[in-house]
């Protein structure tokens, strides 16, 4: 197989940087808005806002409001709720909400309005009695009433004590990791009011009106072995004017060239992230160039379930409904035309970073359940990017396979790239083997990070009745040194980013010594690397150039990197290229 890579109009992949512009529990008064809240059942909102469903997009500053008790009745029938499944559920009747918090003390479901967001209110807040909503760690509630243009978010008690990994908060309101799609800003690269780079966040409820005409749409299923992949950036593919497309830099704009990417003989293509991500969260003035940087690759996750909504023509109408439904059109769209649908996924870490990273979901929901902790609250970084998903808890590693059945049933895909793979085989916080497998294992507890020969996630993927039929992809390293190229964890079915394939062919390319012996290899599907463990020389991923280090132009233009124009000073970037400079004056 071949990957083929679309240039785009950036290689910036920062590293991570946050500043906290959410809520805090006081505010520079010292006013202390917890009890207020408390006293008072006050609101605050973290969440935008748009004119109505089909409507054009505004957003809210993020703000602390107090509201004055109501004797109000709730426009809600409220019931006790099922604990699953997990999310938003809409049924004929009503809506079910459930959500996982093992440690948080207290529970709020809050439903916002888009009229009641303007004025930064939260329109009901439905309190969970752990008595009648809850069902072990599963907070619960069933909503009958209406929900048109409807919004929600919950707010969590409990210890706030990072040196314990608890960062719990019941001023802030955090998304389901669960919701379907996320309503922010509607317009991409446009900052919120008085420059907010975090406006505020909430999750559409669904209806179970929602429907989308799919005309009989099955999986292609193409043999593996067939397989020309084409990297894509969603944006980047279509939003410069020379690709004279209408609906220029979205998923329109993609189908748009579907004829063109069949032309060229392409039967796949790869999705670089198209979850819900920010991409102002490294927003900041670039002297250089004289404008300002942009996360522009996506590697960054808010919420997994919820396509990128700025990369929807449609921007937030009905409530995000509309970016869904394009994002289906297509994938639709293309298995009309014989092209499968991968998408590139990052388990491995999200937007929340570090201890000095936001509280947007699963921070304020569990921090010490989804992210890997050491002792003393401190967060492990084998993705580089500030936090690591705890992926092999078990609830942690049953939210990825809810998440990839998602995509594959909902939404169609035909398979996954599983960015810094490796980290998805790191063993998680306060893991040891009885725990998990029920006997104990080499009869010791396991290190935290340590790499597992049979990781409980890999393992529940591939004997996934629905996942293990469709196409597994890992990207077989991470940032914390554990490369696994042609050792994955693979139970026969996974594929791999053939790194090797990449590095000996570009040394062969440049005339290095010594290399055509493994180029040789390369062409014969590397059975150095798969023979031996049972796998096929369509389980390697071949490819030259892809969106990390330099581009196909780069890599005959220049010996070193040049960085130089995004700010960074030459530090961002893969320094090990392969690369030779062919000519070029620089």
């Amino acid at each position: 197989m071949e990957l083929l890579h679309c240039p785009s109009s950036s290689t910036y992949k920062p590293k991570l940087s946050f500043h906290n512009h959410l809520f805090s529990r006081r505010n520079s008064n010292g006013v202390d808005f917890e009890s207020i809240w408390r006293k008072s059942r006050s609101s605050v909102v973290n969440a935008a806002v748009d004119s109505g469903r089909g409507g054009v997009v505004k957003t809210a500053a993020t703000a602390v409001v107090v509201e004055k008790p109501t004797t109000e009745r709730c426009r809600f029938e409220v019931l006790s709720g099922k604990p699953l499944p997990f999310g938003a559920t809409a049924r004929d009747d009503g809506v079910n909400f459930a959500v996982f918090s093992r440690n948080a003390t207290a529970a709020t479901l809050c439903l916002i309005t888009l009229s009641d967001l303007p004025e930064k209110r939260v329109t009901e807040q439905i309190f969970l009695d752990p008595l009648a909503n809850k069902t072990g760690d599963v907070w619960h509630v069933f909503l009958k009433g209406d929900f048109e243009n409807m919004l929600y978010g919950y707010k969590f008690d409990g210890k706030f004590c990072p040196e314990e990994g608890h960062y719990f908060d019941s001023s802030r309101i955090v998304l389901d990791p669960y919701a379907k799609a996320i309503v922010s800003r509607g317009e991409y690269g446009v900052l919120g009011p008085e420059d907010d780079c975090w406006p505020p966040m909430a999750g559409m409820v669904p209806s179970a009106s929602d429907q989308f005409d799919w005309e009989g749409d099955l999986p292609l299923k193409f043999p593996q072995r067939d397989f020309v992949i084409y990297e894509m950036h969603v944006r980047g593919f279509t939003n410069h004017e020379s690709s004279e497309t209408k609906y220029p830099g979205t998923y329109l704009g993609v189908v748009e060239k579907l004829d063109h990417l069949k032309e060229l003989g392409v039967n796949c293509i790869e999705l670089m992230p198209c979850h819900e991500f920010n991409e102002l969260e490294y927003y900041s003035y670039n002297s250089v160039l004289g404008d300002y940087k942009f996360n522009f690759w996506g590697y960054s996750t808010v919420n997994f379930f919820s396509p990128m909504g700025r990369y929807s023509s449609a921007g937030l109408s009905n409530c995000g409904l509309g970016a869904i439904n394009e994002f289906k059109y297509l994938v639709k769209e293309a298995h009309k035309r014989g092209i499968e649908v991968i998408m590139d996924v990052v388990f491995n870490h999200t937007a929340e970073g570090n201890e000095n990273g936001p509280i947007l979901s699963f921070r304020g929901i569990d921090n010490s359940v989804f992210y890997m902790l050491a002792p003393k609250g401190e967060f492990y970084n084998y993705s580089g990017c500030g936090n690591t998903f705890n992926c092999n808890n078990p609830i942690v590693r049953q939210f990825i396979v809810d998440c990839l059945r998602y995509w594959v049933t909902d939404m169609h895909v035909d398979g996954f790239r599983f960015d810094l793979a490796s980290i998805l085989t790191r063993s998680s916080s306060s893991w040891n083997a009885l725990n998990v497998y029920g006997n104990s294992i080499d009869g010791d507890v396991i290190t935290t990070g340590t790499p597992l020969t049979s990781p409980p996630l890999i393992d529940m993927i591939s004997n996934d009745p629905i996942l293990r039929g469709v196409k597994l992809i890992a990207e077989a390293w991470d940032c914390g040194g554990l490369y696994q190229v042609g050792m994955f964890p693979h139970w026969a079915i996974w594929s791999e980013w053939n790194g090797k394939y990449r590095d000996m062919v570009r040394q062969f390319i440049k005339g290095t010594d010594g290399f055509s012996g493994a180029f040789a290899e390369c062409l014969c599907g590397s059975p150095n690397l798969y023979q031996k463990g049972g796998r096929k020389p369509w389980n390697s991923i071949n490819f030259v150039c892809a969106h990390d280090g330099f581009t196909l132009a780069d890599l005959v233009t220049y010996n070193n990197k040049h960085n130089l124009a995004n700010g960074e000073d030459n530090k961002d970037g893969e320094n090990h290229n392969n690369s030779w400079n062919c000519g070029e004056v620089i």
